[in-house]
């Protein structure tokens, strides 16, 4: 089985020639292209387990707890950002925060998505610097709106959309083939490749407002577009857990699994708090 999520393609458990590899012997363990197994080890490295629902669960809450608590401190860390004297926003301290978090957040996803043995360290590496991006962003938009409460919405939406999106791939049994893959991969190299266009062009002052990414109704309908495409990677992000638990991966896999749903939550809500703040900014 071979995952088209860039965030699970340079998985070295999956050789993309439609067999998973154990942690002894590749010959021992395959899987076919849709992911069900048709053979299984018949022995594995003493003290190595293998990636289950307990852990794959245990692995991203331990990351996305990293990433809350980076987050709030942050949060705390830059303060007020309303100048008490003049009643305007401040956004200097937040925008030096929230540029460091993304610019190592960033590099460290970019680590993460092209190593071929995940590295636990590194997976909570980009949670605290992401949780870093997260609290300083949500500073802003909270200023700019004027309301705090937009911050606890736009939780409230993520965990909504995830919760809905696992219920639904869950209860209606949906499959992944290997054309929704290659859709979703063709995609997401356009997206990220539309939207590093878009913010060099706005930071070149050709764009202006941000272009596709302002705080204007073209914005709004963009972060209603990435909000469904980010549900559709959450279904990515299940369905490579569920093969690799069927296929018997080490446990260690658990931390990519782990790596990628943060991936897909930080976007959605982002996306999400993006759509609160243009709607409360048009009333």
């Amino acid at each position: 089985m071979k995952s088209s999520n860039p965030v699970f393609a340079r998985s070295a458990e999956f050789n993309g020639r439609g067999s998973a590899t154990t942690v002894n012997d590749p010959s021992q363990w395959q899987v076919d292209l849709n992911g069900s197994p048709v053979s299984s080890p018949t022995h594995t490295e003493p003290g190595v387990g293998r990636m289950t629902i307990d852990s794959v669960v245990e692995k991203t809450g331990l990351t996305l707890a990293l990433l809350t608590v980076a987050a709030t401190v942050t949060w705390f860390a830059i303060g007020d950002v309303i100048d008490p004297t003049t009643g305007e926003a401040t956004m200097g301290k937040a925008a030096t925060f929230a540029m460091v978090g993304a610019l190592v957040g960033l590099v460290l996803a970019l680590v993460n998505s092209f190593k071929k043995v995940i590295s636990p360290a590194l997976v909570l590496a980009y949670a605290v610097f992401e949780g870093v991006f997260i609290g300083a962003f949500s500073k802003v938009i909270a200023a700019y709106v004027g309301d705090t409460s937009i911050v606890f919405q736009a939780v409230l939406g993520t965990v909504v959309a995830f919760a809905g999106t696992l219920a639904a791939y869950k209860f209606f049994n949906i499959q992944v083939t290997d054309k929704f893959r290659k859709i979703m991969t063709i995609s997401g190299f356009a997206i990220v490749g539309v939207l590093l266009i878009n913010l060099l062009l706005s930071v070149t002052g050709v764009f202006e407002s941000g272009g596709l990414r302002g705080f204007n109704t073209l914005g709004l309908l963009v972060s209603c577009a990435l909000v469904v495409y980010a549900t559709f990677m959450l279904i990515m992000d299940f369905d490579y857990a569920e093969k690799g638990i069927e296929a018997g991966l080490p446990e260690r896999e658990s931390w990519r699994v782990a790596f990628g749903l943060t991936v897909t939550l930080v976007w959605l809500y982002i996306e999400i708090l993006r759509i609160l703040a243009i709607l409360r900014g048009d009333n």
